[in-house]
């Protein structure tokens, strides 16, 4: 993989976590940096599960299949990470009687 790979990589990761974010509803307690970050490890993680599933890897422009895969994964992975992100916080919520 060369570093222009390893960029675009990251980029698409960034977006798709994004994606990923816009997807799940409500509001998400999490930095920018952590969806950036969920985003990539789906994008790494759509691309082989895509290929795994048999989508092909050899289109012409973007692949909106493997990019479906991509996302659903993010989305997957900002509501895990929001939830536990969420609980370990520190914040509290006052008890309501």
């Amino acid at each position: 993989m060369t570093i222009t790979g390893i960029i675009t990589a990251l980029i698409i990761g960034a977006i798709v976590g994004v994606l990923g974010r816009l997807v799940v509803p409500g509001k998400q307690a999490m930095p920018i940096w952590l969806t950036i970050l969920v985003g990539i490890i789906a994008a790494f993680l759509g691309t082989a599960l895509a290929r795994a599933i048999g989508i092909p890897t050899a289109t012409s422009g973007i692949d909106w299949r493997e990019l479906a895969v991509q996302v659903v994964l993010a989305a997957v992975g900002v509501a895990l990470v929001a939830g536990f992100y969420g609980r370990s916080s520190g914040r509290r919520r006052p008890l309501v009687r």
